[in-house]
C-alpha cells in the first residue's frame, strides 16, 4: 500500500480534453521527467492509486495533456478533475554532483532535519507553505513551529541518504518566529 510519506506532490488534474479520456494537468516538474515516471499517483476514496501514462504532450510550460491507461472517456477523465498528482519520492532521487535543490519539489524535503550552516540543529521540516509568492518551510523545533524561507539561495547542501538539509540562515531569522 502506498503511503503519503512515500510521495511528493507534482501537480493536479485540470479538466478533460476532448471526449476520448485525455485530461489536462498542471505540473511542477519538467515534461521529460514526467515521462520517466513509472506512474502518477492520486488519492481516490482515501487510498493512493497509481495511474499509468499512455501518452504525454506539452500544452504550455506548466500544462500537459495526458492519456492514462484505463481512462477512455470524458466521464472517466472527469473523475480525476482537481485531484492532486503525486510521484514516488524514490523516483526523484537523482544523482547530483552539484547537490542543489533543482529538480526536487520542495515537499520532497518534508521529514528532513534542518541544520544551520554552523552545524546547529534547527528542527525537522514538517511542511511547505506555497500559498505565497515565496515558499516557506514549516519547521518543528521541539514542539515549537518555526518558518524559514525555502529559498535555493539559502540552501547550502542536502544529504539525500541521511535526510539532512543545511541552510545558511541569516542571523536573527530564527528569533523572529
Amino acid at each position: 500500500m502506498i503511503t503519503r510519506e512515500e510521495l511528493i506532490a507534482i501537480g493536479h488534474y485540470n479538466k478533460p480534453h476532448g471526449v476520448a479520456g485525455e485530461i489536462s494537468a498542471t505540473i511542477d516538474v519538467d515534461v521529460d521527467a514526467l515521462r520517466e515516471l513509472s506512474c502518477l499517483i492520486s488519492e481516490v476514496d482515501g487510498i493512493y492509486v497509481p495511474f499509468f501514462i499512455n501518452s504525454c504532450r506539452s500544452k504550455s510550460i506548466e500544462t500537459v495533456l495526458l492519456t492514462i491507461d484505463g481512462i477512455n472517456s470524458e466521464q472517466e477523465a472527469t473523475a480525476l478533475v482537481n485531484h492532486d498528482i503525486y510521484a514516488l519520492k524514490t523516483e526523484f532521487r537523482q544523482a547530483s554532483e552539484e547537490n542543489d535543490a533543482d529538480g526536487y519539489p520542495l515537499d520532497y524535503f518534508i521529514g528532513y532535519e534542518l541544520k544551520d550552516s554552523d552545524g546547529t540543529r534547527v528542527g525537522e521540516i514538517t511542511d511547505v507553505d506555497e500559498q505565497t509568492e515565496n515558499a516557506i518551510f514549516i519547521i518543528d523545533r521541539d514542539g515549537e513551529e518555526l518558518m524559514v524561507p525555502a529559498s535555493d539561495d539559502l540552501i547550502v547542501e542536502f544529504d539525500l541518504d541521511n535526510k539532512v538539509m543545511v541552510m545558511d540562515l541569516p542571523q536573527g531569522l530564527l528569533d523572529l518566529n
